[in-house]
């Protein structure tokens, strides 16, 4: 089976009830940032992955895209249980779930399972190359970690999980870079792909390098979120209130005054479409 036609055909038998399945699973209000709109977007740099990767490959197998497809979309459901690092497995007890409600056999997708049980692990140690089904979900969450989308992403993650605003900069320049440096590794030889990823890596690192010239002077008070730091004060204001992205979009002209405030959620609505 080619590529295209077995992407078709993973996206015609599960697309639709993945979705439908995440949907009843995971509150929004929780963590916005993984919700669905996360899922679909690393489904679709999974397809992209697919497509340098096996674009010659003529008997690409409908399983792998069925179980690709179904990691990139169950993956992080277990973030509505705990958003710590213990979430791979409860989106693998949520997957089996899935799998058991539509009739599907547990033992035939035990690679799947452990791909979603381990996907989170950002080491990146134990082989993983080997796995073309965890590499690709790997890459392709890693992905989303990036440009505007991971600004967002890191910082309503790192807040939820109880990290200090002033620490956030420094960690997430160094989680990221362990990321990229998995991408540059499995996909680096693609000018193409990597070029365009490398900018993406480029926003996320500029702003939270400008992040962390401004903590020392700034004050996280939530009266008047100014500048980089003020983008992350609207998250964690967002996080106590309880909203959803949507809702924080809609209010951006509260800040049309700072021109980096402005700059983020304009690149941000862009990239998440």
């Amino acid at each position: 089976m080619n590529l295209n036609h077995s992407v078709e055909s993973a996206e015609q038998q599960f697309k639709q009830i993945l979705e439908d399945f995440f949907i009843t699973i995971y509150d929004e209000r929780s963590l916005s940032s993984h919700g669905i709109d996360h899922h679909r977007r690393v489904w679709n740099y999974a397809r992209e992955l697919l497509h340098y990767k096996f674009s010659t490959n003529s008997e690409l197998s409908s399983q792998f895209t069925s179980k690709l497809i179904i990691a990139c979309y169950l993956h992080d459901i277990g973030m509505s249980v705990d958003s710590g690092i213990r979430h791979g497995k409860h989106s693998r007890n949520l997957c089996i779930d899935f799998l058991s409600k539509n009739n599907f056999s547990i033992f035939e997708f035990e690679d799947l399972l452990e791909t979603i049980e381990n996907h989170d692990i950002k080491e990146y140690t134990g082989g993983n190359e080997a796995n073309d089904l965890l590499t690709i979900l790997s890459v392709a969450d890693d992905l989303d970690a990036f440009g505007f989308s991971g600004i967002y992403r890191y910082s309503e993650i790192y807040l939820v999980r109880g990290i200090k605003p002033e620490m956030i900069g420094e960690m997430v320049i160094g989680n990221a870079a362990k990321r990229f440096e998995h991408f540059e590794k499995n996909f680096g030889q693609n000018v193409q792909l990597f070029e365009k990823h490398r900018d993406r890596y480029g926003i996320l690192i500029s702003f939270f390098t400008g992040y962390n010239k401004q903590v020392p002077s700034y004050c996280f008070d939530g009266q008047n979120p100014l500048g980089f730091c003020g983008i992350v004060e609207i998250f964690i204001q967002m996080i106590k209130n309880k909203k959803a992205l949507n809702e924080i979009l809609r209010e951006q002209e509260k800040y049309q005054k700072d021109h980096i405030i402005q700059w983020f959620f304009n690149g941000l609505k862009i990239e998440i479409g």
